[in-house]
């Protein structure tokens, strides 16, 4: 009899252990899955046309970022912009000067947001200075590859706006063969993962209209 109960309790954990392998297996299977897909999906060029709005946010994180934020604000596509994660110690004439901003323009119509550390203290920001400001229509200017996430976190604290993404490019970030760049490679498994999380969080914690 112990020996039996022995060899069924053997049988029942070698049944667990392999229903746990091949979840494990399926699970992986479809995150390679959703990474192909999320990596397909990514623009691979700025749009050839883009409709003014009430106002432009950048996200900080390149340089590339802030040089096309102002040149969308200098063309005439929002009437002011929003630089969101400003290194707290980079003032606002430091950061001018780095962008070889014109003065006028920058003073006028450039609004700076020191506060937010992450994508999600982005979207809060943007949503109380869209407030502030009354804007429903917001270009989001961030890297191609950050930008879908960006615009879950960005929509999920400003539910009601219209939110049109702007993709930007670097050089060193190779989207259309990024299987054969380890960096390349090892940051889009990043984001893709990063952007699995925002998508459960908001998913889990939808917006309240109106909020």
């Amino acid at each position: 009899m112990a020996e039996a109960g022995r060899q069924a309790r053997n049988g029942t954990a070698g049944w667990i252990a392999r229903l746990a392998g091949t979840l494990l297996l399926a699970l992986l299977l479809a995150y390679l899955i959703g990474l192909i897909g999320f990596i397909q999906s990514l623009e691979k060029k700025a749009p050839a046309a883009l409709a003014p709005a009430d106002g432009i946010v950048v996200l900080t994180g390149t340089p590339e970022r802030l040089s096309e934020a102002m040149g969308l604000l200098d063309s005439g596509k929002a009437k002011r912009l929003l630089v969101s994660g400003v290194n707290p110690e980079v003032t606002r004439e430091e950061l001018r000067a780095a962008l070889k901003a014109d003065q006028a323009l920058f003073d006028c119509c450039v609004d700076l947001d020191w506060r937010a550390e992450n994508t999600i203290g982005n979207a809060i920001e943007t949503a109380t200075w869209a407030q502030e400001n009354a804007m429903q229509r917001l270009i989001v200017v961030t890297s191609a590859y950050h930008l879908p996430r960006a615009l879950r976190e960005l929509q999920s604290a400003m539910p009601e706006a219209e939110l049109t993404g702007y993709p930007v490019f670097q050089d060193q970030v190779r989207l259309n063969d990024w299987w054969a760049y380890p960096g390349t490679a090892k940051l889009l498994v990043s984001e893709y993962t990063k952007y699995l999380v925002s998508f459960a969080r908001t998913y889990l914690a939808p917006p309240v209209p109106g909020s």
